[in-house]
């Protein structure tokens, strides 16, 4: 049973299921009809073959129209959809690299943590370390902030470099335009 509430939270109430004493009334086309009885706007609603649907529950009187409930989800889940599809999540994308980079290589990087960052991404920065090479951690902090002073007109130091395990990682967000 509780199942069965849980998927009714996000549906609107439609005819019967609407228990106000009065509700403010919209035609299809949108014309306000004014605040009238839940059974008053009901009769409007069959005589033209539509269902009531309550559009705003927290209004006083609550927002019911007059529409075709089938075409008002479909309606729904479009604009939904639209939506979803407008939104970026940013991602975290990563550039890993050893602290012994030659230059050409430590361009391809910084071109793409550019491309990244361009994009909306947040970019994490990692030089890992192998045996021995853990006691230049500061040769790998010094091509760390070097990155970050050559990406600053597009990102920011989230997080400045720091040490993890046998890595250092530095996390650079893209700048608020």
């Amino acid at each position: 049973m509780p199942i069965e509430r849980k998927n009714n939270r996000n549906v609107p109430q439609v005819n019967e299921k609407i228990r106000v004493p009065k509700v403010r009334a919209v035609d299809a086309d949108g014309q306000q009809l004014g605040i009238v009885e839940t059974r008053e706007a009901l009769r409007m609603a069959e005589e033209k073959g539509l269902d009531l649907v309550m559009v705003s529950d927290k209004a006083d009187p609550p927002v019911c129209r007059i529409v075709d409930y089938g075409k008002y989800l479909f309606e729904q889940k479009k604009r939904k959809k639209v939506q979803e599809a407008k939104q970026h999540n940013a991602e975290v994308k990563e550039v890993k690299m050893r602290y012994k980079i030659e230059e050409h290589d430590y361009n391809v990087r910084l071109s793409h943590a550019k491309r990244f960052l361009e994009s909306g991404d947040k970019v994490k920065a990692t030089i890992m370390f192998r045996g021995r090479e853990i006691q230049h951690s500061n040769l790998a902090e010094e091509l760390l902030q070097r990155m970050a002073t050559d990406l600053k007109d597009l990102a920011e130091v989230q997080q400045a470099p720091k040490k993890e395990g046998r890595s250092m990682m530095m996390l650079l967000s893209p700048k608020k335009s």
